[in-house]
């Protein structure tokens, strides 16, 4: 769980998810200015905090690289904020672990705004990708999926949507959603859909990489 001045929730979510599973929780502390590590830590959760902020994806690698240092098969990504309930846990893990998936997303396309639904619908239309809920950050991933978004050509991407979505499509790997129910964040904002300038500045970026990206996979 990527966390950033989640010391208010993070330690509910963190005791949330081992009322639903016992398995190991790493929380990777973004650089907070809180005490969310403490919270995290207090609740049960391993932390990783690292030296500089890295941003929600850049943190969610760290916990994928230490997964795959540790030689985990199954792993599953959540934000810390309270907007992923933990008690759809078994229910995303459970095509991973049957291999009838190597990623499942845990997907809520009705949470979005009529702002987001525009942005999911030019994303789409400029990617080529048929994924409902294109910036769900609740997936569960097994080792093939954990392995290439280790890798140091991951680093590049920003955010955890259309390119995360794109590498996992090029090398194969089968991709499923599930469908789960998203009360809104307990804690912040949005980073993305907090502002049309915001919102701007992101889709730029996101539906030229798309664009890019549809073109290369194209390509003879």
């Amino acid at each position: 769980m990527p966390a950033f001045n989640e010391s208010e929730v993070v330690g509910d979510v963190v005791r949330a998810i081992r009322s639903e599973l016992d398995i190991p929780i790493w929380v990777i502390n973004d650089y907070s200015s809180d005490g969310t590590a403490d919270a995290a830590a207090s609740a049960g959760a391993r932390v990783i905090s690292l030296p500089e902020q890295l941003g929600a994806w850049g943190a969610v690698q760290t916990g994928l690289r230490e997964a795959l240092r540790l030689g985990i098969t199954c792993a599953v990504t959540m934000d810390s904020d309270g907007q992923h309930d933990p008690s759809y846990l078994p229910e995303l893990v459970k095509p991973v672990l049957d291999n009838k998936a190597d990623v499942v997303i845990g997907a809520c396309p009705a949470r979005g705004s009529r702002l987001r639904k525009l942005a999911w619908s030019l994303m789409r239309l400029t990617s080529g990708l048929k994924t409902e809920d294109l910036t769900s950050g609740y997936r569960a991933l097994n080792s093939r999926a954990i392995e290439l978004l280790s890798e140091p050509g991951a680093s590049q991407l920003e955010f955890q949507d259309i390119g995360v979505l794109l590498m996992l499509e090029k090398a194969g790997l089968r991709v499923m959603e599930h469908s789960v129910v998203m009360p809104r964040r307990a804690n912040g904002k949005s980073r993305i859909f907090r502002s049309w300038g915001a919102v701007a500045s992101y889709m730029l970026q996101t539906l030229f990489l798309g664009a890019v990206k549809r073109r290369l996979r194209r390509s003879p």
